[in-house]
């Protein structure tokens, strides 16, 4: 079977990256034909177009726009060089994607006819952004009129709640999906109340798989025994939890390097690619983070660890981690501000692993059969 992806391959995003490999492995180990559909639009992380508006909204989206082009300008010319070869490499061994992005919808178009199944893939892709709001293409709007089936596989809204205006334009955008899944339970909400339909709501893809060791083995080990500590959008809280674990362990702090960060540095800076950030996580003597994938992996890898809140304005991303820390049984692992003055308490708790891989077993089988079914809903016509 031949098997079309679109999902946010191409930034680089450890997290994204990493569920992307993880999806395309589920069909690569069952013998089918997985490939990305290289769609990268200039709005996700280029800013795309500024609006020739007075209004509000305008003024909005043009500062979204001119921040995400100041990003990606200091980052292509003055960001690791090292780093960046590290992400090209993973995209092209790992994820087995090469030639030129797909900008244009007769681009997808064209490609659409290629597949028997395609799938909008897990992150973020059902986050509107300010600038652009809802990308019908990864709704697989352009391959309406191929003979492919269209699902979503733990696709994100990237928050709990959404508006009413974005609640009305997102239903006919789900409406012609064949099956429809989610990663967040508040997903599932936002799907019936946009479009009447139920969707199911199933695990992020790299909670599909129980190894690494492909990726281990091709990235070199780093130093042994040291706190991991991966911070997204903030140093509020994560940088008094990951000081408070390097006391509680005696040993230094790493910290992965993020484009993005506008805070003083935590510990030491490492410039990792993905399969480098899997192993600086698995050599750590403990893990703390504010971000779902390094949450996911702190649990895959059966490592100690805490997640801190995201607070303030953030508070509506930590939606992510709190979802996945309830369904494990794991809600004692995150840190809010008010913890503080007990973390050494919070950080001292022993985790019962076999519990926690009893019920992160239960979330594979549910993701694993969802696909499974879709896939045996191809292949019987």
């Amino acid at each position: 079977m031949r098997i079309g992806i679109l999902t946010f391959q191409f930034s680089d995003n450890f997290g994204a990256l990493l569920q992307a490999y993880a999806l395309r492995r589920w069909f690569t180990d069952r013998g089918h034909d997985a490939e990305f559909i290289a769609y990268h639009p200039t709005h996700v992380e280029e800013g795309g177009s500024l609006r020739l508006s007075l209004s509000p909204a305008a003024f909005k989206s043009n500062a979204k726009t001119l921040y995400l082009k100041s990003t990606a300008f200091l980052h292509q010319h003055f960001g690791n060089k090292d780093q960046a070869r590290r992400f090209a490499r993973f995209r092209q061994e790992q994820l087995g994607i090469t030639g030129s992005p797909l900008r244009e919808r007769q681009e997808l178009v064209e490609a659409a006819g290629r597949y028997d199944l395609i799938v909008a893939g897990s992150d973020q892709i059902w986050s509107p952004s300010v600038q652009y709001g809802f990308d019908p293409a990864y709704f697989l709007e352009f391959a309406k009129d191929a003979r492919a089936r269209r699902i979503s596989y733990a696709a994100s809204f990237g928050r709990d709640t959404l508006g009413a205006d974005q609640i009305t334009s997102l239903g006919p955008l789900l409406r012609p999906l064949s099956s429809i899944s989610v990663r967040e339970l508040s997903g599932v909400d936002i799907v019936r109340q946009a479009s009447g339909r139920d969707a199911a709501c199933v695990p992020d893809p790299t909670l599909l798989h129980e190894q690494y060791d492909q990726l281990l083995a091709g990235a070199s080990s780093g130093q042994e025994g040291h706190v991991f500590c991966y911070a997204l959008r903030t140093a509020e809280v994560i940088r008094e939890v990951a000081e408070g674990a390097a006391r509680m362990t005696g040993t230094p702090i790493l910290s992965p390097y993020n484009v993005h960060r506008r805070w003083r540095e935590i510990g030491q800076t490492v410039h990792p690619g993905p399969a480098e950030w899997v192993s600086h996580l698995a050599h750590a003597s403990f893990v703390v983070t504010n971000s779902f994938h390094g949450t996911v992996f702190s649990i895959l890898f059966r490592k100690p660890f805490l997640v801190a809140e995201l607070p303030g304005s953030r508070v509506a991303m930590n939606a992510r981690s709190r979802n996945l820390l309830s369904q494990l049984d794991l809600m004692d692992r995150f840190v809010r501000k008010e913890d503080l003055p007990r973390l050494d308490e919070l950080l001292a708790r022993p985790i019962d692993w076999d519990a926690v891989e009893a019920r992160q077993q239960g979330l594979r089988e549910v993701g694993s059969s969802f696909l499974a079914h879709e896939v045996a809903q191809v292949e019987n016509g």
